[in-house]
Formats: C-alpha cells, sequence, structure tokens
C-alpha cells in the first residue's frame, strides 16, 4: 500500500492521504509514515475516527509512552487539551493563547514526539502553529551559527507562566545546548524558544536576551510558520525537536477538547560534538 503526502508549505508540514488509523497498519505503511515524519515534522491526518485505544496503539508504533509531567492526569498516558472536562477532571493545559515552545524542553528529556487528536474545536481560534528549527537555524547568518555552537541554554518552565491549573507543580528546569542533533538525522536544530528560555549560560543578561530575542525572531518567521486549523477528527503528530509550536487564542466560552499522547525522547546531544568530531 502505497500512501500519499501532500506537503502544506515549503518548509514543513504533509497532509497524509489513503490511511485509515483506526485499524491496524501494516510495517509497510509504518515505514513510509516514519520517514516522512522525518522529512516535513509535522504530519496531519484528516477525518480520522479514532477511540482511545486506536490513538494509542498508533502512538505505540514510534515509541514507549510518556505519562504527563504534570497537571491532573501525571502517570496516566493520555492527556486533554481544552476547556471541557472529562470524566470530572479538568483539561491539562490552561486555555486561551500560547507562545511557541517544545514540550519538555526544561527536563533531561523532552518529548519526542506529540499527538493530538482534536474531539471539539471552537468555530474561531485554538489554532495550532508550528515553524521548523532546522529551517531556522540554516537561516542565520553563518558568523552567527558558529557562534552559537558553543552556547548551552537554561530552560525553566515558570520562566514566562502567568496562568496556572489545578495541579501543576513548580520548578522544573534544565540546562541544553543551544543548537543540538536530530537524533535520527544529525541535522543541527536551534534548541530555544521565547516561552521557556530564562538564559543563555555564561552570557550577560543583556548578551543572552540579545540573542535569543534574534532566535526567536528567525523561530518565528511568518513566511516559515504552518498554521493548523482544527477540523473534527484531525490528528496532527509532530516532531517535538525538529519543531515549534504555539497556540492561537480563542474565545473561552466556546468548547475545545483534543486528546494528547506522547512518546519518550532522548537527552538532546550538542551538535558541536559532531562537528568536533569531523
Amino acid at each position: 500500500m502505497s500512501l500519499t503526502f501532500r506537503p502544506l508549505t515549503q518548509h514543513l508540514g504533509a497532509e497524509v492521504l489513503g490511511v485509515d488509523l483506526s485499524r491496524e497498519q501494516s510495517r509497510e505503511v509504518m515505514a513510509q509514515i516514519a520517514e516522512a515524519w522525518l522529512k516535513y515534522g509535522v504530519l496531519i491526518f484528516r477525518d480520522q475516527h479514532l477511540s482511545p485505544d486506536d490513538q494509542r496503539r498508533f502512538t505505540s508504533y514510534f515509541g514507549e509512552f510518556q505519562s504527563p509531567r504534570n497537571g491532573p492526569r501525571v502517570g496516566q498516558d493520555t492527556m486533554f487539551i481544552g476547556n471541557v472536562p472529562v470524566d470530572g477532571i479538568p483539561s491539562d493545559i490552561p486555555n486561551g493563547e500560547m507562545q511557541f515552545h517544545q514540550d519538555g524542553c526544561y527536563t533531561e528529556k523532552p518529548t519526542g514526539r506529540s499527538y493530538l487528536y482534536s474531539i471539539e474545536i471552537p468555530a474561531v481560534g485554538g489554532n495550532t502553529l508550528f515553524s521548523g528549527t532546522a529551517r531556522a537555524y540554516a537561516s542565520l547568518p553563518a558568523d552567527l551559527q558558529k557562534e552559537i555552537l558553543a552556547y548551552d541554554i537554561h530552560f525553566d518552565f515558570d520562566y514566562n507562566v502567568t496562568v496556572r491549573t489545578e495541579g501543576w507543580k513548580v520548578g522544573s528546569e534544565f540546562i541544553h545546548p543551544l543548537v543540538i542533533a536530530h537524533p535520527e538525522t544529525n541535522q543541527p536544530l536551534l534548541f530555544c524558544n521565547k516561552l521557556m528560555a530564562k538564559e543563555i549560560v555564561g552570557l550577560s543578561a543583556e548578551k543572552s536576551t540579545a540573542i535569543i530575542d534574534r532566535l526567536v525572531v528567525e523561530l518565528e518567521r511568518p513566511d516559515g510558520i504552518y498554521e493548523h486549523v482544527w477540523r473534527l477528527g484531525d490528528l496532527v503528530v509532530w516532531d517535538n525537536l525538529a519543531t515549534v509550536h504555539a497556540r492561537t487564542d480563542f474565545d473561552p466560552n466556546a468548547r475545545r477538547l483534543l486528546r494528547r499522547t506522547t512518546t519518550i525522547g532522548t537527552k538532546p546531544r550538542a551538535y558541536r560534538d559532531l562537528v568536533s568530531a569531523t
């Protein structure tokens, strides 16, 4: 069986045609999806009818489940995003607009891949934005590319948090290389985001802020963004290191509910280690 992949932008994203994820898939199909995921960073599966078990099965093809690190469902394999309680339990992520970020960047092993399925969506807003971290690094001037290879960045979950839902802990933070190697392709990726990047280690506050702001401009360039406008039955899956993602605001009185599963990632490796080894 051969799938069709329809690119969504010049830089990232593809819609996958010809697959029903409510059914078990062959190795051939999963190999095609895995290859496309490396190429496009974000894959969109429209018009899916997925039970929680269907979503878990698809997730399990690509790695080990990651339990939510925070919120009311710690220790489970599924979390919910939106403003609609599920089984009497509030959703796990606060509502409203959210800046670009990588999930779990403030931990030793950030999220590997994320799987988000739409159950209820508002008529307007609540869109998810994606930008590629390889493109962002490649677009930087050569002298800045070289300079930032030496830097490490301090992520802090609480750095820009203004709203927190019940059950969320505080104090999660970690230091990672600013430029990392993709764990499968070794491609250089810019590991930075405005939401949780507290500082570049060893630099003055002024220089650290200036560099982070410059990198964020590249990460959030409008011509590099794919904006996903949700429809019911969408499953959107993304590589958490190869992309940053954000959410647009929506009417808090409108219902929005999405089901999320994730897989465990690996500790990011500094791209400078690959450069120095050649």
